[in-house]
């Protein structure tokens, strides 16, 4: 029995021993674990053979680095049952510090991983793996930085799901370079192929046929007409925004409402210096108006709020009546007017431009929402926002750019402080949100074959 077992899409990729290797990949079906598998294979047979080899993980973010570590490279070379030092350190660059962690196996072979940029990519002569690429911030200037790097003979392992066309992972996959061997596996092919996924609940689950198509599907959604791209968006996401944290700063609240066929959304963003970040967001569905307003009380006790500008259009007249009577004029009331949401719009696009907003990383609805907005011209020449009528309906987009908007060009003075809730004499808890990990390791081992899993795969076993 081999000490990882695989599927058949993952034996494909861990075979192939082309130097440039590319493989888009369906989120959950284990792109990161089969390839810090082939990372840890890679080292133990040039251990067995007397040689030393050279590997960085750039992640997107200094989690998704530790996950690699943690979830990859650890456990196989638990599986193994290979001895391994491990430790954390701050990497020095040109151009700052970052969180490094690395193992160094039997035989010398290390394996460090980081979070990526341009300055990372530079920082080191080794084999290189970029993880979820199409996810990292300038990964034209990452690929810039990095390929004069590995040109001196180094392998290059490049993993991801699509994230539109506006980044270096399409232009690679898409390009006609042979030098590339390139794999696809969507996740009709890799339930075929083995993995346990329940394809109806997955797509139920997400909720949303632009995110379907590309996370699952691996479809190239067309940037063109979206108000904002892909990359923006990825641009300004960071695994601390929306990860519970509340610096005690001054707040600005978008609500947007909805109740039958619409999501009522309040969103919340703390202003550090000038830059907005995403601290909560409360979604609710078919809720009672008294449920809304209970939500919407509780997050002005919660934080320091200046302003909240709260959707007035339709049912939303009684609804910011009645919180301007509670909280006076730091409510202000937005009807949805042309004219207005081309003013919010602007404004929200011209945050992400300036990086000047921080939204929570990875999170599928929001990404989805923020994407599905479409700028288009009426009859009459003016121009008008729609998106996609569906469960959601960019309920969420506009709650960002109603806290947006709240917030207007500049910080805010603020003077009231609102009293924490007490449960039980302790002030409550700030709850942390945590992500599932799209995928788990099967820890079901066998006795341990200590040939590398490569040479053993080729043999048949």
């Amino acid at each position: 029995m081999i000490a990882v077992p695989l599927h058949a899409y993952q034996r494909k990729w861990l075979l192939d021993e082309a130097r440039f290797k590319i493989g888009m990949f369906a989120r959950q079906t284990g792109k990161t674990f089969t390839t810090t598998l082939e990372v840890v294979d890679n080292s133990f047979a040039a251990a067995v053979e007397g040689r030393r080899e050279r590997w960085v993980i750039l992640s997107r973010g200094e989690r998704q680095a530790a996950e690699a570590i943690n979830e990859g490279v650890k456990k196989h070379a638990a599986a193994y049952n290979l001895a391994f030092e491990a430790e954390e350190f701050d990497w020095r660059g040109e151009q700052g510090s970052y969180r490094a962690l690395e193992v160094t196996l039997p035989g010398g072979s290390k394996i460090t991983a980081l979070p990526a940029n341009p300055d990372t990519a530079r920082g080191f002569s080794a084999n290189v793996f970029l993880d979820e690429f199409a996810f990292h911030k300038d990964s034209a200037a990452i690929w810039k930085a990095l390929f004069p790097v590995i040109s001196a003979g180094w392998k290059l392992r490049v993993t991801s799901t699509p994230n539109g066309k506006g980044n270096k992972f399409y232009e690679l996959m898409t390009s006609k370079d042979e030098r590339w061997s390139r794999h696809t596996v969507d996740i009709y092919q890799a339930v075929a192929d083995g993995l346990p996924r329940d394809i109806d609940a997955l797509r139920e689950g997400i909720g949303d046929d632009d995110a379907w198509a590309q996370e699952f599907e691996l479809k190239w959604l067309d940037e063109a007409s979206a108000w904002l791209s892909y990359d923006l968006i990825t641009s300004c996401e960071d695994q601390a925004a929306g990860d519970g944290t509340y610096q005690g700063g001054v707040c600005f609240v978008g609500r947007d409402i909805g109740r039958r066929n619409d999501l009522h959304v309040i969103q919340v963003f703390e202003q550090v210096g000038d830059v907005l970040w995403d601290r909560k967001r409360i979604e609710q569905k078919r809720a009672s108006f008294a449920d809304m307003d209970a939500a919407f009380d509780d997050v002005m006790r919660e934080f320091r709020v200046a302003r909240a500008c709260v959707d007035q259009t339709g049912m939303g007249e009684k609804v910011v009546e009645d919180a301007q009577r509670r909280y006076g004029s730091r409510v202000e009331g937005v009807l949805f007017t042309g004219p207005s949401k081309l003013i919010m719009a602007t404004a929200g696009k011209e945050r992400f431009e300036d990086r000047t907003i921080r939204i929570r990383e990875g999170d599928v609805p929001l990404r989805s929402d923020l994407h599905k907005l479409r700028k288009v011209a009426s009859a009459t020449g003016a121009p008008r926002f729609v998106a996609e009528r569906d469960d959601d309906h960019a309920d969420r987009t506009w709650a960002t750019f109603l806290g947006i908007h709240a917030a207007g060009g500049g910080a805010a003075e603020y003077g009231y402080r609102a009293m924490p809730r007490l449960v039980g004499g302790d002030v409550t808890a700030v709850r942390r949100d945590r992500r599932v990990e799209d995928y788990e390791a099967d820890d079901q081992r066998g006795p341990i074959d200590r040939r590398p899993l490569g040479t053993r795969l080729r043999a048949g076993f």
